[in-house]
C-alpha cells in the first residue's frame, strides 16, 4: 500500500510539472511559429497523460486478490505500461507527420530572447523531473515510473537541441524546424517502441534475474542436509508478488517428519528474506551404496563431452525397478536435444546393461 501511494504522489508531481511545461512551450511555439517547440509541448502533454495512466494502473494493481484472480492484479502495471507506450507512439506519429510537412513548407519562426529563456528553464525543469521520477521508479520497482523518468531526461536533451536550432535561425536566418521536428518525432517513436517491447516482455514472462537466482539457490543450499538447489522457477504477478518453485536434493534416508521440518523452515526463511512464496520439491540422493557414486561419476564424465549440456542433477538409482533417473539442462540453442539424450542413455546402457535410464529435460530458466 505504501508503494502504491508513493507512485501516485510521484505521478501527480509529474502531471502538474508537465502541464506547466505544456502551457509554456505551447505559448512560445505559437508566438514564434516554431513547430519543433509545439511538438515538444505535445510530447509533454503525452507525458502528463502517461502519469495519469500510471496512477490508474497502480490503483487497479493494488486491488486485493479475489476468487477469480487469486494472485492479485499486479500484472495490470504491465498493461498500463503498454498503454503508455501506445500513447507515446501516437504522439510520435503525429509529430512526424506535421514536422515532415514543414520540411517542404517551412515557416519563418520569430524567436525572442524571452522565449529562449523560457525553453531553457523548461530544459532544466524537465531534466530534474526526469532524474527524480526515474530514481523513484528504481526505488519502488515501478516500470512505468522508470520509463517516464528516462523519457523525461531524454526530452530535456531534445529541448536543448531546439534552443540550438533557434540560435541558428536567429544568427543565420536558416530554418531547420521541420528537420528538427522530424528528428524529435523519430526519437519519440524509438522510445515508444522500446517501451512497448519492454512492457510486452514483462507480460510474456522474462528470465529470472541471474544474481537473484544464484543468491537464492546458494542460500537454500546452505541448509543442513541440502545437497543442492535446482529447477528454480519464479513467476511475477506484478512488481511485489513473486511465486515460485525449487527442487532440493536430500539424502534418501530422511523421513517425512525431517523433510517437512526442513522444507517449512526454508519456505518461511525465503519469504521473510526475499518476499518470495516458494513451493519445494524433493530429489533423493542415494546414500546406501558406493557403486551409485561411481555410476554418477561415469555419467558426469560422459556429459563433459557435450558442450550443449549445461547441468545434470536429480541423479537417483531405484534398485527395486533397476531404473536410473536424472535431469538434464541443455542449452536453448541446441537443435539436437533428443539426439543427445539418446546418445547419453545408450552409452550408459553399455556400461550398466542391467539398468534402464530415464531422462527429464529441464528448461534453462535461471543462471
Amino acid at each position: 500500500m505504501e508503494r502504491g501511494k508513493k507512485i501516485v504522489q510521484i505521478s501527480i508531481i509529474g502531471i502538474i510539472t508537465n502541464l506547466i511545461l505544456v502551457a509554456f512551450k505551447a505559448a512560445v511555439g505559437f508566438v514564434t511559429g516554431s513547430v519543433a517547440i509545439i511538438m515538444d509541448a505535445v510530447n509533454n502533454l503525452s507525458d502528463a497523460l502517461s502519469s495519469v495512466i500510471t496512477i490508474i494502473g497502480t490503483k487497479l494493481a493494488g486491488r486485493k486478490p479475489d476468487k477469480k484472480h487469486p494472485y492479485g492484479y499486479g500484472q495490470i502495471e504491465h498493461i498500463s505500461s503498454v498503454i503508455i507506450a501506445i500513447i507515446v507512439l501516437l504522439a510520435g506519429f503525429t509529430s512526424f507527420k506535421e514536422s515532415f510537412e514543414k520540411i517542404f513548407s517551412p515557416e519563418a519562426a520569430d524567436y525572442t530572447v524571452v522565449s529562449l529563456v523560457i525553453i531553457a528553464v523548461a530544459v532544466v525543469v524537465k531534466f530534474l523531473l526526469g532524474r527524480y521520477v526515474k530514481s523513484q521508479g528504481v526505488k519502488y520497482n515501478s516500470e512505468a515510473l522508470i520509463a517516464s523518468g528516462t523519457d523525461a531526461v531524454f526530452d530535456s536533451a531534445i529541448s536543448l537541441s531546439t534552443i540550438a536550432a533557434a540560435v541558428i535561425s536567429m544568427l543565420w536566418n536558416v530554418s531547420i524546424e521541420g528537420w528538427l521536428g522530424t528528428i524529435i518525432a523519430v526519437i519519440i517513436l524509438k522510445a515508444g517502441v522500446e517501451m512497448l517491447l519492454g512492457s510486452l516482455s514483462g507480460i510474456i514472462g522474462e528470465r529470472i534475474d541471474s544474481e537473484l537466482s544464484k543468491d537464492l539457490k546458494k542460500h537454500i543450499s546452505e541448509y543442513p542436509d541440502v545437497q543442492g538447489a535446482y529447477d528454480l522457477s519464479l513467476h511475477r504477478y506484478g512488481p511485489e508478488k513473486i511465486i515460485g518453485s525449487v527442487h532440493v536434493e536430500l539424502p534418501d534416508n530422511m523421513n517425512a517428519r525431517e523433510i517437512h521440518s526442513l522444507t517449512r523452515s526454508i519456505t518461511e526463511d525465503v519469504y521473510i528474506n526475499y518476499g518470495i512464496i516458494l513451493t519445494i520439491g524433493i530429489y533423493a540422493s542415494n546414500t546406501a551404496d558406493g557403486m551409485f557414486a561411481e555410476m554418477k561419476k561415469k555419467l558426469s564424465d560422459l556429459i563433459s563431452a557435450y558442450s550443449e549440456i549445461l547441468q545434470m542433477h536429480g541423479f537417483y538409482v531405484d534398485t527395486d525397478r533397476m531404473l536410473v533417473s536424472f535431469d538434464l539442462i541443455i542449452d536453448f540453442k541446441s537443435e539436437r536435444k533428443n539426439d543427445i539424450i539418446n546418445e547419453l542413455t545408450g552409452q550408459m546402457k553399455q556400461y550398466y546393461p542391467e539398468y534402464d535410464f530415464t531422462v527429464i529435460l529441464d528448461s534453462d530458466l535461471s543462471d
